[in-house]
């Protein structure tokens, strides 16, 4: 794979990283400012990101008439639509299994809305993360029948339950997966399996989160009983399905998959609809967060799904389902309180076993291909968590166990161009898994504490052949570069444009050359606060946040009037009652460094 241009020189910054220019050609940059009458940092931004002239307005202004596919296009989906509409007019009791993350209560919370505005009870079953681990289970499923439950959808979850799902059909209990986790070649045995990652699937819609395919099978059971009728003849009428959007774009967010094209337009409608505050329980959880403004990517990814995930993590798993359900503002703000509770538990479960893992790695030695920690007593509600922040420290894949009774319980991240639900669903099929899938960022797995090693080995090879076809290493992409008086509050409003931002479509970066930092100091734990200044008397606040846990932290306090090279991103500042914009300080340079 050919390098990026190097910005700036910078081939290896305060945190070991290369600088990368993201645009290859500014030719492109140049004729979408001047047709869009926009500055030509926007265009480089948008060219970066793949837009070209013909495409420009479409995705500025993403919208759900433009993407949202038929759903018929994904394989079993209208069987599916079929089968659920069967069920609803045959009076069939229904139930949905959901996985305990975001994305799993968002999904279940989509279908439960919808069923409860067709009248229609659907029970929810978010299984423990610690005594039943991920996915469906023989002993949950056969439950669910001996109370009554004829069919049974699964949601972010399913798509390798092949023995779960094998006693499921043995005791009479029909099942629709709807799932978008890497499929294998088999498929398990189900009434319908919709999942855009089947091989099979030509829908061209792999990218979808879990939240996203629910939110479709909704669609095309909606229209199914619209044709046959249903809704006339039960004197109803056909919901609104706009309205649960913002659930959409909330597991969408947090399920950490490309921002691109419909799931670009589901978040970027989501967020309007968020931002209306008609769900309760989102409602609440906004305001336990003290969101206090318009939320966009950064709130559901950073403030509302954490303390959805929370429940799952170390307190009780349906609590977020439950929330985004509810309807009523008392209980919405008892649940809501209860989460931010467990959230706060998790922070400290987190940060303990992420210095034993940090030391764990740093003792041993990160592999070739992969950053591996495992010990006994770690929470494995937190080791996801944990393998992402291994993940950004040591520059490679991560994987982080939790070991307990000769079984552990492991949750992997990886990094740009190397697919590690391929590489554990390999691992399964070799027989080197109790359990195992994901996609191509991160990843989950149960193995035999006495298979750890050759586990581990198999990963490493595998992972570390990737890295070298790419020629990986860990860098920084840059947008271009700006003088800290062009970091405006009307370039901030032209670049939220660009949004809403995540994988796929970053958020855009830009480096402030030669600047010096003033007035620098410690706030809270390990961030560093400055200014940022030029010769010509421009100036911009500045902030780094875990900047202690690398050179950064160090080099931003003692820079001793020294000009530094620094990268990072322009946010809205609203310090005081009044506006203005900060720069979020990832990274930074010495300026010999870059020649």
């Amino acid at each position: 794979m050919t390098p990026r241009g190097c910005f700036l020189g910078i081939e290896r910054s305060l945190t070991g990283k290369r600088w990368e220019e993201r645009l290859a050609d500014g030719r492109q940059a140049l004729a979408l400012s001047q047709q869009l009458g926009l500055p030509e940092v926007i265009g480089r931004v948008l060219a970066a990101r793949g837009v070209v002239l013909d495409e420009a307005e479409r995705f500025l202004n993403p919208t759900l008439r433009d993407f949202l596919p038929d759903p018929s296009i994904f394989r079993d989906m209208d069987r599916a639509a079929a089968r659920l509409r069967a069920a609803i007019e045959g009076g069939e009791k229904i139930a949905v299994f959901g996985d305990y993350d975001v994305d799993g209560a968002t999904s279940a919370a989509v279908l439960a809305r919808f069923f409860t505005a067709l009248g229609v009870t659907l029970e929810i079953y978010i299984p423990d993360r610690l005594a039943e681990g991920y996915g469906p289970n023989a002993p949950a499923l056969k439950r669910l029948k001996a109370q009554g439950v004829d069919l049974v959808i699964t949601v972010d979850c399913g798509i390798t339950a092949f023995e779960a799902l094998d006693e499921a059909a043995a005791a009479g209990l029909d099942v629709i997966v709807v799932d978008h986790h890497a499929a294998e070649p088999r498929l398990p045995v189900a009434a319908a399996v919709v999942n855009p990652n089947r091989l099979d699937d030509s829908s061209g819609h792999g990218q979808l989160a879990a939240v996203g395919v629910a939110f479709l099978l909704v669609v095309a059971l909606s229209r199914a009983l619209r044709e046959a009728g249903w809704y006339a003849r039960h004197n109803r009428a056909v919901p609104d399905l706009i309205q649960w959007l913002d659930l959409v774009a909330l597991g969408t967010v947090c399920d950490v998959v490309p921002l691109t094209g419909l799931n670009r337009a589901l978040v970027t409608q989501g967020l309007k609809v968020m931002a209306a505050r008609r769900n309760v329980g989102l409602v609440a959880l906004s305001d336990v967060s003290r969101i206090d403004d318009r939320p966009g990517t950064y709130h559901a990814g950073f403030l509302l799904g954490p303390r959805v995930n929370a429940g799952g993590r170390v307190g009780e798993a349906p609590l977020g389902a439950q929330l985004l359900c509810c309807n009523d503002p008392g209980e919405a703000a008892t649940i809501a309180a209860r989460l931010d509770g467990y959230n706060a538990e998790r922070k400290e479960i987190e940060l303990q076993v992420l210095d034993q893992a940090i030391r764990q790695v740093e003792e041993s030695g990160p592999g070739e291909g992969l950053v591996v920690a495992a010990a006994e007593g770690w929470h494995a509600g937190v080791i996801g968590i944990v393998a992402s922040r291994l993940k950004e420290r040591f520059g490679k894949p991560a994987l982080v166990v939790a070991l307990d009774g000769g079984v552990g319980k492991g949750s992997a991240r990886s990094v740009p161009g190397v697919d590690l639900g391929a590489a554990v669903i390999a691992a399964r099929q070799a027989g080197l898994l109790l359990n195992g899938g994901g996609h191509p960022m991160a990843a989950g797995l149960t193995v035999a504490a006495a298979g750890l090693a050759e586990l581990t080995a198999f990963l490493d090879a595998r992972l570390a052949r990737r890295l070298v076809e790419i020629a990986y290493r860990p860098s920084l992409g840059i947008d271009g570069a700006l003088k800290p008086r062009g970091a405006t509050l009307e370039l901030l409003a032209q670049l939220e444009r660009c949004g809403p931002f995540g994988v796929g479509n970053t958020q855009p970066r830009f480096a402030l050359p030669a600047v010096r930092v003033a007035k620098a100091s410690v706030v809270g734990d390990n961030h560093v606060r400055c200014f940022l200044g030029d010769p010509q008397g421009g100036s911009l606040k500045g902030i780094a946040f875990r900047a202690l846990e690398s050179d950064l932290g160090p080099a931003l306090l003692q820079t001793a009037g020294l000009p530094l090279h620094v990268a990072g991103r322009l946010q809205i500042d609203r310090w005081g009652g009044r506006e203005g914009v900060q720069f979020i300080i990832e990274d930074a340079a010495l300026v010999s460094a870059g020649g």
